[in-house]
């Protein structure tokens, strides 16, 4: 693999913004492996803040290669001041992609012999309720009509507030500067142009980055007011070689957010699915996504999560500590009176059960030029009823058809059930459903078989 030729496939997709909680059921099963961001070679990921036309934009580096190749060019709607461009920590990403991923949870079936007493049933009934450095010239760039309205070192990056009169000469200047920037530039950077937008960009000061001891780059993030609720990811395509994945978490007060100018659907969730899946549920999800991409023609957003940060259930990962979704911009928690004791200090979020004022909202979508030919446009809606992708293994009881009249009746429902496992593993990913019922020991002589009358007679 050729490692000097990946430059952001998404993330020089340049990102800007303009930019009561249902009662669940408590989750009494098991959770055991979530599909994140890993499973997804190309994919970029973005953290999107947004309250009233207050933005806060973090971007992940995935950038790999030599670090004199890196660039990223970002639409802004104003000059950004040195305070407004911070550089963030990559562990966050890390935790929102685990906190909101799709997940595999398992039950396994009671003994349908087993019959309680009353008041063995009340103690299990409360026990579930409780586990509920180099400037650079402007005279120079007036050439080509660019203008440096501001520029930075931030961290590991050295940062350009640029405006420009014309793409062509935009687009040479960033060439004879230094920054790489795949064949088609000009054509992308026009409608920004048109639209006297300001440009955010950066590339690695090797001496900062030498200093920091750090072999990644840690994420760029920037803060703004604009009313306009939006993410260009046209600039994303012109470099990119096939289609691109995107991860986007949104943190907002309330409600889920959409899209203004795509479809914007949920996954398929809440599905029972043959147990054989957990020994390579990675393989299921990437499969299960492309299929339904590929129903939708590659034309629509998908919500995979979409929660309050205050609790989960199940929990792929605890959720984000105020501190932490502080730094991802969340600035409206301390502004909340409910979040401070009596004596002013702050209070902590609560693990689990208790709301607050945040909610996550994780997109995934996968495009290309063709199939989103714009950028996309958001609202936050009120809708704020949880959503997980979440899928379900049931693992049958081992005991015998012989050894009460329930255990004949629960093994010819199991036959049916598992038959549906099947064809949700198919609808969902496109499988062979021959396949999928031989993986699952359906076809096998020595399964259930209905007991015969006089076999029942007997028993």
């Amino acid at each position: 693999m050729n490692t000097t030729k990946k430059i952001m496939p998404c993330l020089i997709f340049v990102l800007m913004a303009f930019i009561q909680t249902p009662h669940a059921h408590a989750f009494c099963g098991f959770y055991v492996a979530k599909a994140d961001a890993k499973l997804f070679n190309k994919a970029s990921q973005v953290v999107y803040t947004r309250h009233e036309n207050k933005t806060v934009i973090s971007m992940s580096n995935d950038y790999e290669g030599d670090l004199k190749e890196f660039a990223m060019v970002i639409p802004v709607p104003s000059v950004l001041q040195r305070s407004q461009i911070n550089v963030g920590e990559r562990a966050l990403f890390e935790k929102i992609d685990a906190y909101s991923a799709p997940r595999l949870v398992e039950y396994f079936d009671p003994d349908p012999c087993y019959q309680p007493n009353y008041l063995e049933t009340q103690s299990a009934s409360r026990r579930q309720t409780v586990m509920a450095k180099g400037a650079v010239d402007d005279r120079q760039a007036s050439s080509f009509g660019v203008h440096i309205e501001a520029q930075y070192t931030v961290g590991e990056y050295d940062i350009l507030i640029l405006s420009a009169k014309e793409s062509d000469g935009l687009e040479t200047w960033l060439k004879q500067n230094g920054y790489k920037l795949p064949k088609g530039a000009s054509k992308a950077l026009r409608p920004y142009i048109n639209q006297k937008l300001k440009f955010f960009v950066a590339k690695v000061n090797l001496e900062e980055q030498s200093k920091s001891g750090l072999s990644f780059l840690r994420p760029l993030q920037i803060a703004f007011e604009s009313e306009k609720f939006m993410l260009p990811i046209r600039l994303g395509t012109i470099n990119a070689k096939g289609p691109q994945d995107l991860l986007i978490y949104i943190l907002t007060r309330n409600g889920l957010l959409e899209s203004t100018n795509y479809r914007t659907i949920k996954m398929p969730s809440n599905m029972d699915i043959p147990v054989y899946v957990k020994d390579d549920f990675g393989t299921f999800y990437k499969d299960m996504f492309s299929y339904q991409t590929q129903k939708e023609n590659q034309r629509v957003i998908f919500t995979e999560y979409v929660w309050n940060m205050g609790w989960c259930d199940p929990c792929a990962a605890d959720p984000l500590s105020r501190e932490e979704l502080r730094k991802l911009g969340v600035f409206w928690l301390s502004d909340n009176p409910n979040t401070r004791t009596p004596n002013g200090s702050r209070k902590m979020i609560p693990r689990f059960g208790g709301a607050v004022p945040v909610t996550v909202t994780r997109l995934h979508v996968r495009y290309t030029k063709e199939t989103f030919p714009e950028d996309l446009f958001f609202q936050e809606t009120q809708d704020n009823q949880n959503f997980q992708g979440r899928y379900v293994l049931r693992y049958p009881w081992k005991g015998s058809a012989n050894q009460c009249p329930q255990a004949a009746q629960y093994f010819s429902h199991l036959k049916n059930r598992q038959e549906n496992e099947a064809k949700n593993l198919a609808s969902l990913t496109g499988w062979d459903l021959h396949d999928i019922r031989e993986k699952s020991g359906m076809n096998d002589p020595n399964t259930y078989k209905e007991p015969t009358w006089w076999e029942r007679l007997w028993q």
